[in-house]
């Protein structure tokens, strides 16, 4: 193989890995990063990954859910049909001063948030199990619950 040949293949796979990794600075910095560079660049990956979590809604029904929250008086932030931490933190705003008990307006959908939303689906007659678990009964009511378009 030429020289010129090798050290192309070398760059590209340089990219691979560093675009694997989640950076594209990783790509041309992969051979000289430290493990816990490459650690942390994959751990960001998982963050922004882990930020928008729709539930199961399409982009439509979560700007409706978006809608929703910014019209009864919680700001969600962009309608932008990804349910990031500002619509989360606005509707654990809302499931908290509604009783709920959605815990730490933080923006992460977790169990307290979940049975939240159940508690909360379940004023619309939706008889849900309150256990924390997104499972596909919740993600159906949510789902149903977002149909109206704003």
């Amino acid at each position: 193989m030429r020289p010129n040949m090798l050290t192309r293949t070398a760059i590209s796979i340089t990219a691979v890995v560093g675009l694997a990794a989640g950076t594209v600075a990783a790509a041309g910095t992969s051979f000289a990063a430290s493990q816990s560079a490459a650690t942390t660049a994959v751990s960001a990956q998982d963050v922004s990954i882990l930020a928008v979590n729709n539930l199961g809604l399409d982009t439509a029904r979560a700007k409706n859910w978006q809608c929703w929250l910014r019209d009864t008086g919680y700001n969600p932030g962009t309608i932008d049909g990804r349910l990031g931490t500002d619509s989360w933190k606005a509707a654990q705003r809302k499931f908290n001063d509604l009783g709920y008990n959605a815990g730490t307006v933080d923006g992460a959908v977790g169990p307290n948030t979940i049975r939240a939303l159940q508690r909360y689906l379940n004023t619309y007659n939706y008889n849900l199990a309150v256990d924390g678990d997104a499972g596909p009964a919740t993600r159906a009511a949510f789902w149903d619950f977002n149909s109206i378009g704003c």
